[in-house]
């Protein structure tokens, strides 16, 4: 399901960057640098609590931001009820350029009010171990053989942070989502599929395309079946994202092109392409970073995992369990910052090839809307034509800003005309009595600009034509007889 974007809290938020912009010294512009990832524009700035009983709410289909330190325990309230399964996911962002280790760790779970673990989930960046995004969530499942975390009420959600002594200490961001999944009318089957195609297909038919990845799971890429290219820097995080319907099967692999600096003289990096798949609740499938890079061209696979099938979630293995419902999956690749430090900083030619097999099977009979754990017509057009989760409902922010951005110019230009002659005015008034100096007024209209609003594009209405140019040329305050230059906008204008 598509969640509508707040264009109007976006635009809002444009015009006063641009009203702070304008009134900052140029040398406050370049002070700082934008973390990569870009969080999910709806995600709201919460702070975990230390006690569970004073963790702020968290609602169904939100997104959310906080920040957690080494040891740090942040606590969170869900109110749950009888019949939906409940999805937590946390994505751990540490800043580009710190140590991490790779027992380094970020764990949520979910606890009912007696204290029971109702669902955990991890992530540790192992071999892996440079700063990147990593994904983690806990379930709360309604089963019908269970006892425990089945009652409606509240629950408590708990992200913690397990650090290396020798890792950096400052916080990492995390984006915190609340997903909820509707029960069945009728039970289904309850054992996973215990055979299913392993077998690597051929690889995808048709010619390379280029497509750009995107930094965060909120702006991730479409793609579907084919052989893909792009291009990553040290250190960076591509993602990427492919729609699977119910019983549709992807495998997928990355190829890291040549390096043009390498010689002799430099070293072989490990763990240098981690790649990973998460399911749409954000929880982690399958990854690898096996890829030994000595500068020439190498490529990874990940491992095979079922068809999507509501019951691969009675699985005990974690990939074949994470392969439980339909929707968009992600696929994220980072370049170690190792590979920048042996072979510079310039980016490194990417390729995936994504297949998608299978028989498409009808979908749970779910009691209620599937919301995110389905496959629409829009998300199948958004893959092909390669929207991301941000633009996927033509609200895309940098267009709402080159809107603004436009307007804002227009009326910047407009003011700066009226300066210009208020300035003329009084240079040429001196110190004469009162009525000296000033201009005739053309009998055509006023001199000074009437007090009228203002449509789209920051146009006067009633005869501001495209431009700023009054309808007729005239230049507001300029007399008929008046030379071009004589004051207002240059005559190129």
């Amino acid at each position: 399901m598509k969640r509508q974007r707040d264009r109007g809290r976006v635009a809002l938020a444009a015009i006063a960057a641009m009203c702070v912009v304008a009134g900052l010294p140029t040398q406050a512009l370049a002070a700082g640098e934008p973390n990569p990832y870009v969080f999910d524009s709806e995600a709201k700035t919460v702070k975990g609590s230390a006690v569970n009983s004073d963790g702020p709410a968290l609602t169904a289909g939100s997104v959310y931001r906080d920040a957690i330190k080494p040891g740090e325990k942040r606590y969170y309230r869900v109110d749950l009820d009888a019949r939906t399964n409940a999805y937590i996911s946390a994505v751990a962002v540490p800043k580009l350029k710190t140590k991490v280790a790779s027992l380094d760790k970020l764990s949520v779970s979910i606890e009912d009010r007696s204290g029971t673990k109702c669902g955990s989930g991890d992530a540790q960046f192992g071999s892996a171990a440079y700063a990147r995004p990593v994904a983690a969530y806990a379930d709360r499942m309604i089963e019908k053989d269970s006892s425990s975390c089945q009652e409606a009420g509240a629950y408590y959600v708990l992200i913690e942070r397990d650090g290396d002594a020798a890792s950096t200490p400052e916080a990492w961001d995390v984006e915190i989502r609340f997903a909820s999944e509707p029960g069945l009318k009728a039970a289904g089957p309850t054992a996973a599929p215990e055979n299913w195609p392993s077998a690597s297909p051929p690889p995808p038919a048709g010619s390379p395309q280029k497509r750009a990845g995107g930094t965060s799971f909120s702006d991730a890429t479409g793609l579907t079946e084919g052989e893909w290219q792009d291009e990553i820097l040290p250190g960076r995080t591509r993602f990427y994202r492919v729609p699977l319907d119910w019983g549709k099967q992807i495998f997928a692999s990355a190829d890291l092109g040549t390096s043009p600096t390498a010689s002799d003289t430099t070293q072989s990096v490990s763990s240098a392409l981690s790649v990973s798949l998460h399911n749409p609740a954000r929880g982690l499938v399958d990854e690898t970073a096996s890829v030994y890079y000595d500068g020439k061209q190498k490529s990874v696979a990940l491992d095979p995992v079922p068809p999507v099938a509501y019951e691969n979630r009675f699985d005990s293995t974690e990939s074949t369990n994470a392969m439980r419902f339909a929707g968009w999956y992600y696929i994220a690749v980072t370049l170690s910052p190792e590979v920048g430090a042996e072979y510079g900083s310039t980016p490194l030619a990417l390729t995936l090839r994504v297949n998608v097999t299978g028989k498409p099977k009808a979908a749970p009979a779910y009691d209620g809307a599937a919301g995110d754990f389905q496959v629409t017509e829009d998300d199948q057009a958004a893959a092909d034509s390669g929207k991301s989760g941000s633009d996927e409902d033509g609200s895309d922010p940098l267009q709402l800003v080159a809107a603004v951005l436009i307007g804002t110019g227009t009326v910047l230009l407009l003011g700066l005309g009226v300066w210009l002659l208020l300035k003329r005015r009084r240079a040429s008034g001196g110190q004469a009595g009162p009525g000296a100096g000033t201009p005739t007024v053309p009998a055509q209209g006023p001199a000074t600009l009437p007090d009228q609003g203002h449509v789209p594009g920051g146009h006067p209405q009633g005869g501001q034509a495209p431009g700023g140019h009054p309808q007729g040329g005239q230049v507001p305050g300029r007399s008929p007889g008046a030379q071009q230059g004589q004051f207002g906008p240059p005559p190129s204008w």
